[in-house]
């Protein structure tokens, strides 16, 4: 009897395993653009990347220590969360730099992101308790405007999150 079920839980494992190699066969791969093939290790040396590495490290940590104290609706989270997503998608764009911009990606750029990153998040804390029409609203939205257009202008067109 083991013999009968061991050998169907082969047979199985062999027929998933040709399974997945046709699903990948079948699968077309995206046509790799000249950014996206960019080799990350210039990228990952640079001080821009070591500088919103450092930021979005702070912040999972400060959720792992919110994680017994907080709830996830509390505001701390709240804003910690959007801001590690916020830095997330910015890593992002920092390794879709083209090889030839790469000397672009200096401290200050890296500082840049980091407050441009801390100034959305502050927006959207903002938002949560005030209508758009607000007068600190209004100034937050105009701050971060001021910080992705900085941007815009080191790196060109990075797909800035969309203005609120």
């Amino acid at each position: 009897m083991k013999k009968i079920v061991l050998s169907t839980a082969l047979a199985l494992f062999g027929i998933f395993i040709l399974a997945a190699a046709a699903a990948a066969q079948q699968t077309p791969k995206p046509a790799a653009t000249p950014a996206a093939s960019a080799e990350p290790g210039p990228i990952k040396s640079s001080p821009a990347y070591a500088e919103v590495l450092l930021r979005k490290t702070e912040l999972e940590a400060d959720l792992f220590s919110f994680a017994d104290d907080y709830t996830d609706q509390n505001p701390r989270v709240i804003d910690a969360r959007f801001e590690l997503a916020t830095l997330s998608k910015d890593i992002d764009r920092l390794f879709a730099v083209r090889p030839d911009d790469v000397p672009k990606l200096t401290l200050a750029l890296g500082k840049l992101i980091v407050r441009r990153a801390e100034i959305e998040t502050e927006l959207n804390r903002l938002l949560r308790t005030y209508n758009a029409d607000h007068p600190q609203v209004k100034r937050a939205r105009k701050k971060a405007e001021l910080f992705r257009d900085a941007l815009k202008e080191i790196l060109g067109n990075t797909d800035a999150p969309a203005r609120r």
